[in-house]
């Protein structure tokens, strides 16, 4: 097995009861609720929103350089998205979802909307009208919900990209917003607080940066003060993932740091997307890094207890750990460890998989390697 196709089945192992009982109209009865269950009613869409995250771009990826059995896939997994997007939208369907109130429909409205916006032709373009409708309504309806003075910005400029994504009218003055607030908030060396304070945490790569460096290049066309941003939130991403990378042990661990840690590997989010998108800083090298992301998905997917019975996810870090989880931590919630698997995106042919192998900073370092000395970015 390559290890694209290893990726690739590790990704579709987290996702596939997910997508599969939702197309089917039954994932709120399938679906674990009893772990933190009065979250139960935010737990369909965390789970339906957070496993497209990551999954969006392998949907996306050109389907004439990949391999025939890949194609075949792909190609069902697309028309199963379309179908779950419809079934957790129409007022109609047993699995319509909550998008409206409670605060955390916000969260995940958002994080479907960025995989529509990361999916522009897979998933944007080749809704039918109906599916379409019905997904705008929902993002709009998230609209009632206030965000809060931190991340949570991020989470309604978002929606306002994933409506703009669907041809729909969308509010500049929420993206802006968004933007506007981090710039105030960067401390620095490529990182930002969390609102005015900074957290030891996971959540620059969770939310801050993948959405700050995707609202920036989609709307810099549009707008010349987002156009100013482009290069300094680009730069400053490019920054942090390569902070991630230097955080990847030899062994595939990594620091056990911040809340949210049950995200599992979601937390190199930020490396994944640097990967996908070419921006990595020039001293790492895309085979590197994907030896590094690879050496923390065997890690994490090592310990069978990651799963249950049914195949849905449990929360942990390696295994399961329940009481690493805070109290807004449900089994939907933990989906968004599929943000890891973001270069599965490039095709086969791209360096970031046809590349030899390459030791990772961590591995390099502590075999007696030689690595370039860091610097702060400024």
């Amino acid at each position: 097995m390559s290890t694209r196709q290893e990726w690739l089945s590790a990704l579709l192992k987290i996702v596939s009861p997910v997508l599969d009982a939702l197309s089917e109209g039954r994932l709120k009865e399938t679906l674990p609720l009893d772990f933190h269950s009065d979250r139960a009613e935010f737990a369909p869409l965390e789970a339906f929103g957070r496993s497209m995250l990551g999954l969006a771009p392998w949907l996306e990826a050109d389907e004439t350089k990949i391999s025939v059995e890949e194609r075949t896939l792909q190609r069902q997994f697309r028309q199963q998205a379309l179908l779950c997007i419809e079934q957790a939208t129409n007022p109609a369907s047993p699995d319509y979802m909550l998008f409206d109130r409670g605060g955390q429909p916000l969260v995940d409205a958002a994080f479907l909307a960025h995989a529509i916006v990361r999916a522009p032709t897979a998933l944007a373009a080749a809704m039918d009208e109906q599916t379409r409708k019905h997904l705008a309504d929902a993002f709009r309806a998230s609209r009632k919900i206030a965000a809060c003075n931190t991340n949570w910005l991020f989470f309604t400029a978002m929606v306002e990209a994933g409506l703009h994504a669907l041809g729909e009218d969308y509010d500049i003055m929420r993206v802006l917003n968004a933007l506007r607030s981090f710039q105030e908030w960067y401390v620095g060396d490529g990182t930002y607080g969390d609102g005015p304070d900074f957290h030891w945490d996971y959540y620059n790569s969770f939310v801050i940066q993948p959405m700050y460096v995707d609202l920036v290049n989609l709307f810099a066309d549009e707008n010349p003060e987002i156009a100013a941003m482009r290069e300094p939130v680009n730069r400053r991403a490019a920054r942090y993932a390569s902070v991630l990378e230097r955080m990847i042990g030899p062994d595939g661990s990594y620091p056990i740091v911040g809340r949210s840690i049950c995200y599992r590997f979601g937390a190199f989010q930020m490396l994944a997307q640097a990967a996908l998108e070419h921006t990595l800083e020039s001293h790492l090298s895309s085979a590197s890094v994907r030896c590094g992301l690879t050496a923390v998905i065997r890690r994490v997917m090592s310990n069978p207890d990651m799963f249950d019975e049914q195949g849905f996810l449990r929360p942990g870090v390696y295994g399961y750990q329940p009481e690493l989880a805070e109290g807004y931590i449900n089994i939907g919630s933990l989906y968004l460890c599929s943000a890891v698997f973001l270069p599965l995106g490039l095709t086969p042919d791209d360096l970031f998989w046809a590349d030899p192998d390459a030791d990772w900073t961590g591995k390099k370092v502590w075999s007696g390697g030689h690595i370039p000395i860091d610097h702060a970015l400024e």
